[in-house]
């Protein structure tokens, strides 16, 4: 693999809108309203198991159609991030509570119940804890596995940045079928979207995946209209291709609350479908790029497409 050490020079960015202020959503960002039969079961099962979900928590636009089909993306390790990404609209603080041992086992329950065929597990930072909560998703992997060993499991993970680099081996032991984790931006926009984070760490992160399991499918998104540009966008798909990464998902950013960084612009269509074009050009096996995608969207059938891509190369290997 490639050196990831690149000069961050090299990623010049345009000023972020300094009066907050959100432009007009156009046309294309349409989302359905959450309600129904299907919505009102998953919201059941997942307050019947005290669960939380970053659906919920982070406001996703998609909320009302995935859970209208049964489909959540359960956050563990509670609700209150170390964090203070300006995006995300996640509580930040500091976590009161020690992790709860129970909740492995029902979020396992939660899986069973939802008859779920592919589930995303996501989590808060969690940079109180010395492994950074990594055994926590281990044990949460085991527990699905035992109850639902048919179902595929994708996690998207935190950095990990403060912890023992040995605490990634914990998860990737686990086994389990994507290892997620979003760099979010471009480099020259961490100061100000991904304070608390480093873009090359993410990366060696990514790249670390593979190294322990090279079957493993690994998975990074980012979003657009936060200030960056097509050239900068361009060379983050450089460097995830040279960390080995698998399926890259690029989706509108869309600003939570008037504290939070304001969108720059909404990005047309057309230019989502630019990217999807240069990042298969560039070697990726899948690609999302849409103004409504997001990284858990829609997760299950992209990740049969991928799995599927993957055995195509294979037999014309052979």
């Amino acid at each position: 693999m490639r050196d990831l050490k690149l000069p961050e020079e090299r990623h010049p960015e345009k000023a972020h809108r300094k009066d907050n202020a959100q432009p007009k959503k156009p046309s294309w960002i349409r989302v359905r309203a959450p309600g129904g039969k299907g919505y009102a079961e998953t919201h059941k099962i997942m307050r019947e198991n005290n669960l939380k979900t970053v659906c919920e928590e982070a406001a996703c636009p998609n909320a009302g159609e995935c859970w209208g089909q049964g489909h959540a993306t359960m956050m563990i390790m509670g609700d209150v991030c170390t964090r203070a990404c300006s995006f995300c609209n996640i509580a930040t603080g500091k976590p009161t509570e020690a992790l709860d041992q129970f909740e492995p086992g029902r979020v396992a329950e939660a899986v069973k119940k939802l008859g779920l065929k592919h589930v995303v597990i996501t989590s808060v930072d969690r940079d109180d804890l010395e492994d950074g909560g990594a055994e926590h998703f281990a044990q949460t992997i085991r527990a699905i596995r035992h109850r639902s060993p048919e179902t595929t499991i994708e996690i998207l993970t935190p950095d990990f940045l403060k912890c023992d680099p040995s605490v990634l081996e914990t998860v990737v032991a686990a086994k389990p079928d994507v290892f997620n984790h979003n760099l979010e931006t471009v480099p020259g926009l961490y100061p100000e979207v991904r304070a608390g984070a480093r873009y090359f760490h993410s990366l060696r992160l990514l790249q670390r995946v593979k190294e322990l399991d090279p079957s493993m499918f690994t998975k990074s998104g980012i979003m657009v209209g936060l200030g960056e540009d097509a050239l900068a966008v361009r060379q983050v798909m450089d460097d995830m291709r040279a960390a080995d990464v698998d399926f890259l998902t690029i989706g509108q950013y869309l600003q939570p609350t008037p504290k939070h960084h304001a969108v720059e612009r909404f990005v047309h269509p057309d230019e989502f479908a630019d990217y999807e074009k240069a990042a298969y050009g560039k070697g990726f096996s899948m690609v999302s790029a849409t103004p409504l995608t997001r990284s858990s969207y829609h997760a299950g059938d992209d990740f049969a497409r991928l799995r599927a891509n993957r055995e195509a190369k294979l037999a014309n290997k052979s």
